[in-house]
């Protein structure tokens, strides 16, 4: 499939001075209701690949083949640009460079790679950091695996909430010379610490893990912030869906009686079943 309209767009959204909330999408279906209603963006998160797939906690037992198979379901879908997050990169930077290599072959817009020590080492209870040598590493790494240059890469850290404001700033300023095209702050909680990482920086920043202070889309564009992530509540609103539709029809609810269910046209429209019924009559003569 040919994925450069999608990614050209996304970069144009890059671009702007505004801010976009994506939506959080997990599967085919996902991924054209937003895309019908809208959104700009699709966000596909690890934590929501490993839920999807494995049905696991985001423990980093996600391979990045089901997450690349995945992504490429998603993407095939429709035409709504992606944001992955590659979490780690799945190892060290030689596997961050077969991580972009095969999520840019998925169709994916924008992947991020975060300087997490993944997975849990032994005997540790809290979040540990790479260090910025080591991070600096995986985002030329992510560069060196990238071929198609309209492909985003955001260099990712959560180091707001593991080590201090000071080291959040050197780690942006530092993935920016290595190259990466956005910075991804995981954990930003105050204007304050916002304003602080903006003027330290140049590049578009995504944000992920908001807070009530952090929700006015024209403050955060002017600090340069492009997409804002709203957290994965769709997933988990559909958990809640099919759990309680299962549970009333295991207490003897009548299929008829069920509520909150699509109906016949929406689910037309999210199979796209116009298009195959078209297909059907041009190619089988139906």
């Amino acid at each position: 499939m040919h994925w450069a309209d999608r990614r050209t767009r996304f970069r144009a959204l890059l671009a702007t001075d505004r801010c976009y909330h994506p939506g959080s999408v997990h599967d085919a279906i996902s991924a054209r209701i937003a895309e019908d209603l809208g959104f700009e963006i699709g966000m596909f998160a690890g934590s929501v690949a490993s839920l999807a797939v494995l049905g696991a906690p985001d423990l980093i037992v996600l391979t990045l083949s089901e997450f690349a198979g995945q992504a490429y379901r998603i993407n095939r879908a429709g035409k709504l640009p992606l944001l992955v997050d590659a979490d780690h990169g799945y190892g060290n930077a030689l596997n961050v460079k077969r991580t972009v290599e095969e999520l840019e072959t998925a169709g994916v817009a924008c992947l991020s790679i975060e300087d997490t020590e993944l997975p849990t080492p032994f005997g540790t209870t809290k979040p540990r950091l790479l260090s910025i040598a080591e991070g600096v590493g995986k985002m030329k790494a992510a560069r060196a695996g990238r071929q198609d240059p309209a492909l985003c890469i955001a260099g990712r850290t959560s180091a707001i909430q593991i080590s201090d404001l000071d080291d959040t700033i050197a780690r942006g300023k530092a993935y920016e010379a290595a190259g990466v095209d956005a910075l991804f702050f995981v954990g930003v909680k105050t204007r304050a610490e916002l304003d602080a990482i903006s003027a330290a920086t140049t590049l578009p920043i995504i944000l992920g893990g908001g807070t009530p202070e952090l929700n006015d889309l024209a403050y955060l564009g002017a600090r340069r912030v492009r997409v804002a992530l709203q957290g994965h509540q769709p997933f988990a609103a559909s958990v809640q869906a099919i759990h309680d539709t299962l549970k009333a029809l295991r207490d003897g609810t009548p299929p008829a009686k069920l509520s909150g269910v699509a109906d016949a046209e929406l689910m037309k429209r999210v199979t796209r079943d116009g298009d195959y019924a078209k297909w059907t009559k041009d190619f089988l003569g139906g």
